[in-house]
């Protein structure tokens, strides 16, 4: 399985890194270290020396998780995502309780949130399942129902956290493997229509802070002090940094903490207060030029399940960046997604240094032609 990797030379394996690419998410982490050392009023605690350490572990990890053979992840595709399936059962009945979510598992030396991983477990169960479907059954009846139901179970769990954020994360990666993998475009406009003719029934099901954040995105200045007050000081904090922001070190809203979760979920904003349009845009053009590079990867493999899996898990990482970008300017409801990289936390950074490892695993082996 993994053996046979040894027999190739360090050597090669060394020049087949896409080094570039390497270089660039260093730059990103190292950015994000910067932001968070001033989110701190210019101290490396208690933010910016953790997220420094665990970036270089976990890039180490990314590096060498792209070392794994292809037909590892196709192997252990469905049992990994049985594994995370148990996890999040078991977060239901002995799951830890934080900030009035239950999302965690304690394991004593480390907790750990499955439903991270199912953000990957389910791209590589969907790429293994339309790799070995026929062809032409991806608009057939056998070939929606599974897919659906991989994605209806891990989603339904994680709603019951409550976790609408990563419900919808996990929902927007199974769907756009089944369009990957050939479902045709009709099959989700239809579905679609309905979805929105049931907002209302589906607005019903929410839980009551998931509703003020729904009613709050419609009309943040209804309880500025209130419910508003995150999505409203976030938009302040970006639109007082301009075009060039206010300077290194110079974030009010962050330093003065108007700025709630200014180093998680807000971390966006505390970095357009300080470096202001130029510095968001430079991150989202640092960011797109990664997305950009795994979606060619995934068309330049020879097999669909690494086409599927590279493709797949770079729309993963594009759905954190968008859904973050979009809450943090108040386009989007808020709803706890963490910019990749970026935000302060273990969690996220891990699923998205994995995501990038098999990737670049995609990309040592994107001349195989079978598995």
């Amino acid at each position: 399985m993994i053996g046979g990797l040894l027999n190739a030379r360090w050597p090669q394996r060394v020049l087949d890194m896409p080094w570039r690419i390497l270089l660039l998410v260093a730059a990103i982490g190292g950015f994000a270290v910067v932001v968070l050392y001033s989110a701190a009023g210019g101290s490396m605690q208690p933010w910016a020396m953790n997220h420094a350490v665990r970036f270089s572990i976990f890039l180490g990890a990314a590096i060498g998780i792209a070392q794994i053979p292809l037909s590892f992840w196709l192997r252990i595709a469905y049992p990994l995502y049985t594994l995370v399936l148990i996890a999040l059962l078991g977060v239901e009945v002995v799951g830890g309780i934080s900030g009035g979510s239950q999302r965690w598992l304690d394991l004593g030396f480390i907790r750990l949130q499955p439903s991270e991983f199912m953000k990957l477990a389910i791209v590589i169960a969907l790429a293994r399942f339309y790799h070995f479907l026929p062809r032409g059954y991806a608009g057939r009846f056998p070939g929606i129902w599974p897919p659906l139901l991989l994605i209806a179970l891990p989603a339904a769990l994680v709603m019951l956290q409550p976790d609408l954020g990563t419900a919808l994360m996990i929902t927007a990666g199974g769907l756009t493997l089944m369009f990957l993998g050939g479902l045709p475009l009709r099959w989700f406009v239809i579905p679609g229509v309905a979805g929105l003719a049931s907002l209302p029934l589906l607005y019903n099901l929410l839980h009551d802070y998931q509703k003020r954040r729904v009613m709050i995105f419609l009309d943040p200045e209804a309880d500025p002090l209130g419910a508003g007050y995150h999505i409203t000081q976030s938009k302040i904090a970006i639109g007082s940094g301009g075009l060039t922001g206010k300077g290194f070190l110079e974030g009010s809203q962050s330093h003065l903490q108007y700025l709630p979760e200014q180093q998680t979920d807000f971390v966006f904003a505390t970095m357009a207060e300080e470096w202001g349009l130029m510095g968001g845009v430079a991150l989202l053009v640092a960011y797109g030029l990664v997305l950009n590079w795994g979606i060619r990867v995934g068309l330049e493999a020879r097999t669909l399940f690494a086409r599927l899996l590279a493709a797949g898990l770079s729309m993963t990482i594009f759905f954190y960046v968008l859904i973050n970008t979009m809450m943090v300017m108040g386009l989007a409801p808020v709803v706890g997604i963490p910019f990749p990289l970026v935000s302060y936390g273990g969690s996220a950074m891990m699923t998205v240094m994995i995501a990038l490892g098999i990737i670049m695993g995609v990309y040592r082996q994107r001349r195989l032609e079978q598995l």
